[in-house]
């Protein structure tokens, strides 16, 4: 006599109705993510270990007496935007490479920042590395 019972539960586990929730979760999030917009100026921070892949680069330094230099010189604060229009003329991907002190005041920072956003350069903040 063959006492043994007709159902048998196997112990394996069904992936397939898991990876199908895992796909609508990631389609959801990609189109989510599209929807984000920051009120933001678009600005490249290189590593600290990395070197810029841009080597026509205009540097913009500001010391902490608030005085502006355009490479290694002198302008004067009303003058740097028409400076730096007339040098990035030439330039087919104008990138402005913007260098401050620790102590000058983030305003004088975002003064460049929103000349080259306003002319569509590209800003890379330079940092000290690590």
């Amino acid at each position: 006599m063959n006492i043994r019972g007709r159902n048998k539960v196997t112990p394996e586990f069904n992936m397939a109705s898991m990876t199908d929730i895992v796909f609508l979760l990631l389609i959801f999030f990609m189109i989510a993510s599209t929807l984000v917009t920051t009120n933001a100026i678009d600005i490249l921070l290189p590593k600290a270990s990395g070197k810029t892949e841009n080597k026509k680069s205009i540097a913009v330094s500001i010391k902490k007496d608030l005085t502006y230099y355009i490479d290694q010189n002198r302008v004067g604060e009303s003058v740097l935007e028409t400076q730096l229009i007339a040098l990035m003329e030439s330039q087919e991907s104008p990138t402005i490479v913007l260098r401050a002190e620790k102590s000058v005041p983030v305003e004088n920072v975002v003064k460049v920042m929103d000349i080259a956003n306003r002319n569509k350069f590209k800003v890379i903040l330079a940092v000290q590395p690590n």
